[in-house]
C-alpha cells in the first residue's frame, strides 16, 4: 500500500501524522509513504520528516497574511493555483493508495485534489477546535479522524457516519522503554528527581523565562533534582544567553536544548513534565502516566489549550498555570509544590492515564484507515 500523508507547520501537525505512518508501517512493514508540506523555511516538517527518514515533498502554500488589506495578499489566488497544480503532480507521480491530512496549510491542496481524483481520502484533528484546513475539507473526504468527542460539532458534523473518535496517535517509542532505561541512557541517578520541561516546537518566550527564573532558585534547594528544558530554535540563544547570566551554563544538573528529538526517552525518565496543553502533548503525558504543570498557549484559536489543561485541572490530572501569572513565579511555586509532595505526584499520573488516556489509538486508527483502502 502506498500512503501519502500531509501536515505541517508546527510540530502539533507533524507529530501525529509520524505517529500514524509508524503505525501503519509497523501493521504492514511493506506500506511506501510519502510525505507532502509546505515549503516555509518555519514548517518543522522540513526538519522532523527527513530526520525520521522518510521522503519528503515540498507543496509552495502559505496563509493569509496580517493586515489582510496587506498587498501580498493579493497573489494568494495565485499561490493557492500553483499549490493544487503542485500537489496534484505529486499524486500522479507517487500513485497512492490513500491520502491523509492532519493539519497544516498543505493539508488543503493535497487532500482536496486527491479526493477531486476519486483517491480515499482522511483527516485527522488531534485538538477539540478543528483548524481551517480541515475545515475547508471536511465535506470531501472520506473519513474524518477525532480525538475530542466536541471536535464533531465544531465540525458542525455530529452525527455524522465518517466521523469517527480514536484518539491521538502516539509517535513510536512512547510507553516502549521503562523508567530506568531512559535513565540511564541520560545518565541520571536512578534516585533523583528529573524535571522535564518544553513550550512547544517553536518555543514560547514568556515559559523560557520563567523556566531560567525557576532554575535559579530550585535548582540549589533541591540538589537531587535534574532539570531539562527544550527553549525552541527561534530562542535558543537568548535563553543560553540568560542561563549564563543567570550563572546556570555548564551546571551538571541542569540541560538546556533547542529541540527534544528523544521525546519517548526524555518523558519515560521525568517525573514531572511542565508543558504547554496542546492536544498531542496531553496525550503523551497520559499514555505515559506524568504528573504535569501546563501551561496552555493564549494564542491559540478559541483559546483551546486553556480549555484542555482546565479539563486536567479540574480532575486532579493536571495543574493548569496561566502564561499571564507565570512572572509573578506561579511556574516556580507550582513545581515546587509538586517537587515537595511525591505522594500527590503519583496520584496524578494515575489520574490522568485513567481519565485521558487512549492507549488502543494506533492500533483504532490503523483499522480505520484500512477499512477505505482494499489492495488486491
Amino acid at each position: 500500500m502506498k500512503v501519502l500523508l500531509t501536515g505541517g507547520g508546527t510540530a502539533g501537525h507533524v507529530n501525529p501524522a509520524l505517529a500514524i505512518a509508524a503505525a501503519l508501517t509497523s501493521h504492514d512493514p511493506k506500506t511506501e509513504i510519502l510525505f507532502a508540506a509546505s515549503a516555509l523555511s518555519t514548517d518543522k516538517a522540513g526538519d522532523l520528516i527527513p530526520r525520521a527518514g522518510y521522503e519528503l515533498r515540498c507543496i509552495h502554500i502559505r496563509g493569509l497574511r496580517r493586515p489582510v488589506f496587506s498587498p501580498v495578499n493579493l497573489r494568494l489566488p495565485f499561490v493557492m493555483l500553483r499549490s493544487r497544480g503542485e500537489a496534484k503532480a505529486v499524486i500522479k507521480e507517487f500513485k497512492p493508495d490513500l491520502i491523509v491530512g492532519t493539519g497544516g496549510y498543505a493539508c488543503w491542496p493535497v487532500v482536496s485534489v486527491g479526493a477531486a481524483m476519486g483517491i480515499p481520502t482522511a483527516v485527522h484533528e488531534s485538538n477539540a477546535l478543528p483548524g481551517k484546513a480541515i475545515c475547508q475539507v471536511k465535506k470531501k473526504v472520506d473519513k474524518i479522524l477525532i480525538n475530542f468527542p466536541e471536535t464533531a460539532e465544531k465540525l458542525c458534523l455530529a452525527g455524522d457516519k465518517r466521523v469517527v473518535r480514536v484518539g491521538n496517535p502516539m509517535m513510536a517509542g512512547f510507553g516502549q522503554i521503562s523508567r530506568a532505561e531512559a535513565r540511564k541512557t541520560l545518565g541520571i541517578p536512578e534516585n533523583a528527581v528529573y524535571v522535564l520541561s518544553f513550550g512547544g516546537s517553536l518555543g514560547a518566550e514568556y515559559v523560557n523565562e520563567a523556566v531560567m527564573n525557576m532554575w535559579q532558585t530550585l535548582s540549589h534547594e533541591y540538589p537531587n533534582t535534574y532539570f531539562c528544558h527544550a527553549a525552541g530554535k527561534r530562542d535558543y540563544d537568548r535563553i543560553c544567553g540568560m542561563a549564563q547570566e543567570y550563572g546556570l551554563a555548564d551546571h551538571p544538573r541542569l540541560t538546556l536544548l533547542d529541540y527534544i528529538y528523544d521525546m519517548p526517552v526524555r518523558m519515560a525518565a521525568a517525573d514531572l513534565v511542565v508543558s504547554r496543553a496542546g492536544a498531542m502533548s496531553i496525550s503523551e503525558l497520559a499514555l505515559m502516566k506524568k504528573a504535569a504543570v501546563l501551561v496552555p498557549s493564549p494564542y491559540v484559536a478559541d483559546n483551546h489549550q486553556y480549555k484542555n489543561a482546565m479539563a486536567l485541572h479540574d480532575k486532579g490530572a493536571g495543574i493548569c498555570v496561566e502564561e499571564k501569572t507565570l512572572k509573578g513565579g506561579t511556574l516556580t511555586r507550582s513545581v515546587k509544590e509538586l517537587l515537595n509532595d511525591p505522594d500527590r505526584r503519583k496520584a496524578m499520573s494515575k489520574d490522568i492515564y485513567e481519565q485521558f488516556a487512549v492507549p488502543e489509538a494506533n492500533e483504532t486508527i490503523v483499522k480505520e484507515l484500512l477499512s477505505l483502502v482494499r489492495i488486491s
